[in-house]
Parts: structure tokens; C-alpha cells; sequence
């Protein structure tokens, strides 16, 4: 029930001690803040990690050719190690939980990409049609490509939107042809892929016509492939079974490591996770251990209003105050402060990271950042439990002035100076 009276002592205890009901509630305040602030960051980067690493299939690996660091069989160390075709086919047969596998070659000299009168130097990447299974993307207009192309050395093109805003400004890109080293290639679709991974303004065509028509011969930049329900472990000896077998194709030791890099990204994403959950749980610390300085500060406060009114409590006990009544009132002053700072750090932090989301304001402040950071935001049930342990802890604050205040003697706290 309202108790209108007890409401009006409360208030008018806090009017009387501004600064110090202001320092005390400001503390709680910034726990909550912290707290909320850092968990809807920890978000904000966990979604932007993720949605980075989508664009690689979470069950995929990479492959790439490097330099031997050993000598072996006679030949020097410092060999360059240059996947080919022939490589697809023999790990297709060695690894029986391959989902599918794509190739990636590359077009030697110059990149010069044009479109009547609009030029520019994009990344040109030669691939199987595969390579979407192991590539997330996000395909705006038209398709992929498709066997047939592969099949038919058919000189198409897909092109990131990037591409398609500086080559086709003012016209629709597909079904136009555009040049790549004075060659002709129909666009047949756009994509997108938001990275800063050096495919940011990219084009891909089908691998045989580069392998047959830009004078490369076999050669490959990168193998990329899926794996079919494989845990952490299994894709770690996945990994030896592809170095042993590269080393046989390639003639190098099998024990030199360096000689080709695997990007595991199932031991990544694995690792990924476990990063965060760290993240969270030192988060998850450092707010409430502030929250904690906080309640401590209420009940300290709360401590010295009853050591000031002592004797006050003494005359209401004199003259028929319940305990119940006593503890009630201290209970609620302490509560209130506790609640009302932890609900405008609440807002505070919730505010701040919903400014961040509309506003983009990372974006504006440090762009590259961006990409890193996406949609920050708290679960409801962060909230609300944050909300129910404010009142909990502003009630244990109160509990033990207040159960001082009611053991208080009216004989003796009327002798109190």
C-alpha cells in the first residue's frame, strides 16, 4: 500500500543530502552503464566477427602455396610450392568427408577492367562454380556461375556491386560486356560481400577460360573446400593428412610445415567462440564488480543517515513505531536509490549503444572499424535481470542499517549526541 508520508520523509532525506545521495546513486549508475554499455559492444563485435567470418563457410579450409624451409631429396630449401589442378583431384580422393571443392587461379599482368568509357583496377579471380559453397555471398542480380560455364569455357563474369557502381553507373550491368586485358566477358550477375579482405571490389570468371586463355597454364593461388560434420580435432588431423599429401604431389618433406598454409576454419570458428565467451565472462565481471563498489556506496550512506537519526528513530520508537515500520522506511529510501540510478545508467547504456546501431557512429569516427561492429545491442533478459538484481541488492544494502536502526533502544537513542 502507497504510504504518502513515508514517500515524503524519503524525499525529503535526499533533498537535505543532495551531494551525497547524487555520488552514491551516480556510482550504481555507472555500474549498470558499464555493464550494459560493455555486454551490448561485446555483441556489437561478436556480430560483426561473425558476419565477417560467414563469408567463409564455417566448415571450410583454405589452402595455399608457400616456400620450403628444408632441404629434401636434393632440392633446396626455399622451393615454391605451386598448387595445380591435379591437386583438386588427388584430395578429393584422399579426404572422404570433402563436401565440395573449388579452385582459385589468378590472371598474370595487368588488371585493367573497362566499360565504354569507365576504367578501374578490380581484383580478377579465376574459380570453379563450387566456390560458392565454400564463399557466402550474396547474389543481387542475375546468378553465379554454373557448370556449363566451367564446361563450356564461356567468357562470363560475376561482379561485386562495387564494380558495378563505378562500371555501371547509370546502366544495368547485366547482360553488357565488359573488357578484362582487351578480352570480352557478359556480366551475369552481382554480388555482394561487405570485407576488407582484398576481394572488396572483385570479379570472378570461370577458372578454364583464365587457365586457357590468360596463359597460366594449371596453376592454382588458393584450394578451398568443405568438410561434412567434422569437429575441432578431426580437421586438425585433416590438416596433416593434406600437408603429407601436397608433400608427395610437390616433392617436399612432410614434416616442413611452412611449405603450404591451411586456413582451418573449423578450429577458427571453434576458437572464435571461445574467445568471446571469455570476453563476456570478464564483461560480466567488471560490471557487476562496479555494481557491487555501487551498493556498497548505498550502504554506507544508508549507515550514516541512521547514525544521523538516531535519535529520530529513538522518538518514533518511543511513541508507538513498529521495527517493521523502522526497517521499512530505510528499506525503501535504499531500494529507491539503488533502482532509480540503476534504471538511468540502464537507459543511459541502452541509449548509448541504440545511437551507436541508427547512427552508425563508428562508421563516421573510425569507417575501417565498421565492418568489426555490427548491430550492438543487450537481450531483454539482460535487461530485466539487471533491473531485478538492482532491487535485490538495493534491498541487502538497506537490510542491515535498517535491522540496526529497529535494534535501536528509545532510551538510548535519546541519550545520542
Amino acid at each position: 500500500m502507497f504510504d504518502r508520508d513515508k514517500w515524503y520523509e524519503i524525499f525529503s532525506t535526499i533533498r537535505q543530502n543532495k551531494t551525497r545521495t547524487f555520488l552514491t546513486g551516480f556510482s550504481v549508475a555507472t555500474g549498470i552503464f558499464m555493464l550494459i554499455f560493455l555486454l551490448g559492444a561485446g555483441r556489437g563485435l561478436r556480430n560483426g566477427m561473425k558476419n565477417e567470418f560467414a563469408q567463409d563457410a564455417t566448415n571450410s579450409m583454405q589452402i595455399f602455396g608457400n616456400r620450403t624451409t628444408k632441404a629434401y631429396k636434393g632440392t633446396p630449401e626455399g622451393k615454391r610450392v605451386q598448387l595445380v589442378n591435379d591437386d583438386i583431384e588427388s584430395l578429393k580422393k584422399a579426404i572422404d568427408k570433402m563436401d565440395a571443392i573449388s579452385g582459385m587461379s589468378y590472371i598474370p599482368g595487368a588488371e585493367v577492367i573497362s566499360y565504354k568509357n569507365n576504367f578501374g583496377n578490380f581484383n580478377v579471380s579465376p574459380i570453379h562454380d563450387t566456390y560458392k559453397e565454400v564463399k557466402n555471398f550474396n547474389v543481387l542480380k542475375g546468378r553465379f556461375l554454373n557448370k556449363k560455364d566451367i564446361k563450356d569455357y564461356r567468357k562470363v563474369v560475376i561482379i561485386q556491386d562495387e564494380v558495378d557502381k563505378i562500371l555501371f553507373p547509370k546502366e544495368e550491368a547485366l547482360g553488357k560486356y565488359i573488357n578484362i586485358n582487351s578480352i570480352k566477358f557478359k556480366v551475369v550477375g552481382v554480388f555482394s560481400k561487405k570485407s576488407f579482405d582484398g576481394y572488396a571490389r572483385g570479379i570472378f570468371i570461370p577458372i578454364t577460360v583464365a587457365q586457357k586463355i590468360f596463359n597460366n597454364n594449371d596453376h592454382l593461388r588458393s584450394i578451398s573446400f568443405t568438410l561434412d560434420n567434422v569437429t575441432a580435432d578431426e580437421s586438425i588431423a585433416i590438416e596433416k593428412q593434406i600437408l603429407y599429401k601436397i608433400a608427395n604431389q610437390h616433392n617436399f618433406s612432410k614434416d616442413d610445415k611452412n611449405a603450404i598454409w591451411i586456413r582451418n576454419n573449423i578450429r577458427g570458428s571453434k576458437g572464435f567462440a571461445d574467445m568471446f565467451s571469455g570476453i563476456e565472462m570478464f564483461v560480466w565481471f567488471i560490471g557487476v564488480f562496479t555494481i557491487i563498489l555501487g551498493v556498497i556506496g548505498v550502504f554506507n550512506i544508508m549507515m550514516i543517515v541512521v547514525k544521523e537519526r538516531t535519535k529520530e528513530i529513538g522518538i518514533r520508537k518511543a511513541i508507538g513505531a513498529s521495527p517493521v515500520s523502522v526497517v521499512s522506511l530505510v528499506l525503501m529510501e535504499a531500494i529507491f536509490i539503488t533502482a532509480a540510478s540503476g534504471y538511468f545508467g540502464l537507459i543511459a547504456g541502452v541509449g548509448l549503444l541504440e545511437a551507436i546501431s541508427q547512427f552508425n557512429l563508428i562508421e563516421k569516427i573510425y569507417p575501417p572499424a565498421a565492418i568489426f561492429f555490427l548491430n550492438p545491442q543487450v537481450d531483454l533478459g539482460v535487461a530485466v535481470g539487471a533491473t531485478i538484481v538492482l532491487v535485490i541488492t538495493g534491498a541487502l544494502a538497506g537490510f542491515f542499517p535498517a535491522r540496526r536502526a529497529a535494534s535501536i533502544r528509545p532510551i538510548e537513542a535519546l541519550r545520542d549526541e
